[in-house]
């Protein structure tokens, strides 16, 4: 039987479909901006729907052609992990990350400013969030901020070197080719155009 027939219908695990895409799933740590391991997620491992896991196994094997490949942050997240999320930054007392992923902005001003939400794209499957490493060296790519840094300097039309703008730019390209389309705001988050749960936001845990 196939890992994946223990996930919901339309779902699996994107390393059966190329295990070599490489995973820093940062909510199975403590290295994010809450500063704990989140909700819902008990496995180091990488769940998106069919669709979008497939069209991410293409863009691998696009950039791998290039000396390129993805690094993979987060996938599938589950409605329990956005609620932890929302607690936290209703916590305004809890300030342990402030300085590496929102130094420049008031906790008070994430739901406003569109970092944190009470529902997410994620939980339906089809979101990634992701970076490029190179090949060979397998370091990621200088991007202009760090990931799930909460800061203009994320944005995609942020004032970056040209350096790190033609990284964002080959990252953006690649993705939108194999069906994916950019959030504004943050330069590591995608979105399958075709996803097959459009409103349906799934709550199963990452294991």
């Amino acid at each position: 039987m196939s890992v994946s027939a223990q996930l919901p219908n339309g779902f699996v695990y994107v390393q059966t479909l190329d295990s070599t895409i490489m995973l820093d799933l940062r909510y199975y740590s403590t290295n994010n901006f809450v500063g704990d391991t989140i909700d819902g997620y008990e496995a180091p491992v990488l769940i998106l729907s069919q669709k979008a896991g497939e069209a991410l196994a293409q863009v691998q094997q696009d950039l791998n052609g290039r000396g390129y490949g993805l690094i993979v942050y987060d996938g599938y997240r589950p409605q329990r992990a956005v609620n932890h999320f929302s607690r936290w930054a209703s916590d305004l007392s809890d300030r342990r990350m402030k300085s590496v992923f929102y130094p420049h902005v008031q906790k008070s001003r994430l739901f406003q400013l569109g970092y944190i939400a009470h529902r997410s794209g994620h939980s339906r499957g089809s979101s990634v969030d992701l970076s490029l490493i190179d090949l060979y060296t397998k370091r990621p790519l200088d991007m202009g901020s760090p990931f799930d840094m909460f800061d203009v300097r994320s944005h995609h039309e942020a004032m970056v070197s040209k350096t790190q703008l033609a990284n964002r730019e080959l990252l953006k390209a690649t993705m939108r080719e194999y069906g994916f389309r950019h959030y504004r705001k943050e330069w590591w988050h995608y979105t399958l155009n075709q996803e097959p749960f459009p409103n349906q936001y799934f709550d199963f845990p990452v294991r």
